[in-house]
Parts: C-alpha cells; structure tokens; sequence
C-alpha cells in the first residue's frame, strides 16, 4: 500500500494549493497595475509625439533653409557662368587682336631691317660708289665671280651685324 500513502500524502498536502493561489494572487496584483501603465504610456506616448512633431518641424525647416539655398545658388550659378563666359571670350578677343597688332609690327620690323640690309649689301658691293647708276635689287639669284664670292660671303655677316645695330639702336 505504499502508493495509496503517497496519493493520500499528495492530495492531503495543501502545498500546491497555494502555490497555485499565489501564482493567481500575483497576477491579479499585476493586472491592476496595468491601467496605471497604460497610463503613463498613453501620456509618454503624447509627451513622445510632442516632441517627435518638434522634432519634425524643426528638420522641416532646415530642409526649407537648405533648399532655399540650394536654389539659391542653382539660380546663380548660370548668370556666373554667362558672365565667365563672356569674360573669357572677352580676354580671347583681346589676345587675338593683340596678336594681329604684334604680328603687323613684325612685319614692318622685318620690313625695315630688309631696306637696312639692302642698303649695307649696296655699299659692301665693289665698284658701288656712284648709287644712282646702282639698279634695284630682283630677285633674280646674282651670279658672282670667284673673287666677288669671298665679298659676297662677308655681306651676310656685315649685312647681320647692321641689322642687331639697327635692333639696338631701335631699342
């Protein structure tokens, strides 16, 4: 009879009676807190989109600055780049111009050392005294004898030292 002890023993035992009764007991007690933290939550929850509506208005705002900004200068940067780019067709024609003017002055400096040199070539050549019996210059190649040539090869080097005197003399 050994197990009719036990079951005897287990169902007069009020142990798991109250453990049971306690369980509910603390559950209850749980329970009737629960509108209290409903509560609180509700009003967390309205003090928390209070502060998330702030929260919202606020970066609504400086997104509003930012785009203005933003549009600001979008709008800006065309007349800017208008403006650079009609200062820099501006300079291009300048330089163009410039470049003509340099490049005429060459032309006459060229010019006017070629009339220097003629003449230093006139007056290097034997028998060039008399210079109204003298032709022009052709540009027919001269043909010299060997005896002229020698003169011939020291015009150059007379006719290019007038021409730096004739530079430096203009400087």
């Amino acid at each position: 009879m050994p197990i009719t002890d036990e079951i005897k023993k287990t169902l007069s035992d009020p142990t798991p009676l109250y453990a049971l009764a306690g369980a509910g007991d603390l559950a209850y007690e749980k329970l009737c807190e629960v509108p209290g933290r409903v509560e609180a939550l509700a009003a967390d929850r309205k003090g928390a989109q209070e502060r998330a509506t702030a929260r919202l208005q606020e970066a609504q705002s400086l997104l509003t600055g930012a785009q203005a900004k933003v549009t600001e200068t979008v709008t800006a940067l065309p007349t800017d780049l208008k403006v650079l780019q009609e200062r820099a067709q501006g300079f291009a024609l300048q330089q163009v111009a410039r470049a003509v003017e340099l490049a005429v002055k060459a032309k006459e400096t060229y010019d006017e050392l070629a009339e220097r040199g003629k003449v230093v070539v006139d007056r290097a050549r034997p028998g060039a005294s008399d210079e109204a019996d003298r032709p022009e210059l052709t540009t027919e190649p001269v043909e010299a004898e060997p005896a002229a040539q020698s003169d011939a090869e020291s015009a150059p080097k007379k006719s290019a030292k007038a021409g730096r005197d004739a530079v430096d003399a203009a400087e």
